[in-house]
């Protein structure tokens, strides 16, 4: 039920966040870290990329650092997406479950995924967005401590 055959005449455009600081990467150069290296990010980037297709936007941020966590650890994100399917899912909770369904395994509860902020629109919403300005979404807020459940920061 999330697949769609609609094609689309929009620029796919596919962003991801990497390392530390914050770099924001075409799909050209997303390859120049090897999925190895961060293979959450991987594996977020290819089953959203499967499972909304056409894609008309999306960024994969890795918000990690600014949580308790290790260094280069894996377990926050951020997945900013735009495509067609979410026509078919009108509102953002149903848009919301759409993208945990995909990543079910990775946001269980033994999956390497602590905490996914969503935005998900349809590639209208995300062109009006972009046109009025209000197309860069901020980083989600900072670790207050948590419940002390993730390792300590190396």
């Amino acid at each position: 039920w999330i697949g769609s055959s609609a094609s689309s005449s929009s620029v796919f455009n596919i962003r991801s966040t990497r390392s530390i600081p914050l770099q924001l990467k075409a799909a050209a150069m997303s390859t120049s870290s090897p999925p190895a290296d961060f293979p959450v990010t991987h594996t977020i980037e290819t089953k959203l990329s499967k499972a909304f297709s056409p894609l008309h936007h999306l960024e994969v941020r890795n918000e990690s650092h600014m949580h308790n966590v290790p260094a280069n650890s894996e377990t926050h994100f951020k997945v900013i997406i735009a495509s067609p399917v979410f026509a078919e899912h009108k509102t953002p909770l149903a848009r919301h479950r759409a993208v945990n369904s995909v990543l079910a395994e990775e946001v269980a509860a033994d999956g390497p995924v602590h905490a996914l902020s969503i935005v998900a629109k349809t590639p209208e919403q995300w062109d009006k967005m972009v046109a009025d300005g209000k197309a860069d979404i901020g980083a989600s807020p900072n670790c207050r401590g948590g419940d002390g459940s993730l390792p300590k920061r190396k």
